[in-house]
């Protein structure tokens, strides 16, 4: 079968200057070498688009020394690159900040294609159209799946793709974290919706002629089991007359147990039985309910008799806390 058009999708890069405590390897070569794996996987595989599905950086402010330690790899790409901004790309969770950032000044170098939430993008190749929309990270992105439904498919495309960083799951997930379940917008009209930020990902699904894809993290950070058991991917997207999704494991990721440090897994495992073990005690004897701020922001975003005003404040205020941890 010719592919007339063939996308490379991978997202939640994280690139940082400094090693996370859970990784016994050098992180930055790690991921230097993932990178370079891409960028053969590009030449190799006649890709002619590439798409990140955001949080490039671990923070906005990045060092320059860093950033150029990358983009030297990636300007290896001759090919268009798309992303969407991260929580982690942006100030505060807003996505208005990005002229202030390291990825804004990317963009501004023309160096990658940022997508915002009103840009209407068409790429074309080989005959094939395919129209680009995006949503970027905002502190309330998953208190509606409205976000995630492409309302609108722009004229005369083939195919239209929609880039999401939200928490875009394939099941439910832990009580008190919002997400949006693929079940609840399988209504869109995007042929392929694209997501990151859930760093485990999920495997390709297919409803109604409708494509979800998020092929995970390209890196490892935390040390769960879960981690430790998974291996980085990319996902190549191929449209002709059809669509067909392949899912593509790294062979420069190494097996987790070798860059992820177990015995900071187990200390964290302990740490962690612990901690339920004082909040049982503490349920036990005193009747109050959990404050947890995304428990918060969902309460902040649907209540009634408040201000829209007031409710955009109280969520910027509360993403820019919640930021000062990066």
């Amino acid at each position: 079968m010719e592919v007339y058009m063939r996308i490379l999708y991978f997202t939640d890069t994280h690139i940082r200057g400094t090693n996370p405590k859970n990784r016994k390897d050098d992180f930055l070569d790690s991921l230097e070498e993932k990178f370079k794996e891409i960028v053969s996987i590009v030449n190799k595989k006649n890709i002619d688009f590439v798409i990140h599905g955001g949080d490039i950086f671990d923070r906005p402010d990045i060092s320059i020394s860093v950033v150029s330690r990358f983009t030297s790899i990636l300007k290896n790409i001759d090919r268009p690159i798309f992303i969407v901004s991260g929580n982690h790309d942006i100030f505060g969770h807003n996505p208005s900040t990005i002229d202030r950032t390291m990825l804004g000044l990317l963009k501004s170098l023309d160096f990658l294609n940022v997508i915002s939430n009103d840009d209407r993008v068409v790429i074309e190749k080989n005959g094939i159209k395919v129209g680009l929309t995006g949503l970027p990270y905002t502190y309330d992105i998953d208190s509606s799946p409205e976000g995630y439904i492409l309302k609108e498919v722009q004229e005369d495309v083939n195919y239209s793709i929609h880039i999401v960083h939200g928490m875009l799951l394939d099941r439910p997930f832990v009580k008190g974290i919002p997400y949006t379940l693929i079940d609840d917008i399988v209504h869109t009209k995007a042929d392929i919706t694209l997501s990151g930020h859930y760093h485990a990902g999920f495997k390709t699904i297919e409803k109604d002629g409708k494509y979800f894809v998020n092929p995970g993290s390209l890196v490892r950070i935390t040390n769960s089991l879960k981690e430790i058991e998974r291996i980085p991917k990319v996902a190549i997207i191929n449209l002709d007359e059809n669509i067909s999704v392949e899912i593509l494991p790294l062979l420069s990721a190494k097996p987790g147990e070798d860059v992820l440090d177990r015995t900071e897994m187990e200390n964290s495992s302990l740490r962690s039985e612990r901690i339920v073990e004082f909040k049982h005690s503490i349920d036990s004897t005193m009747n109050f309910e959990k404050m947890d701020l995304n428990d918060i922001l969902i309460e902040v975003t649907l209540s009634e008799g408040v201000s829209n005003k007031v409710k955009e404040e109280a969520l910027k205020r509360i993403a820019k806390s919640q930021m000062k941890r990066y």
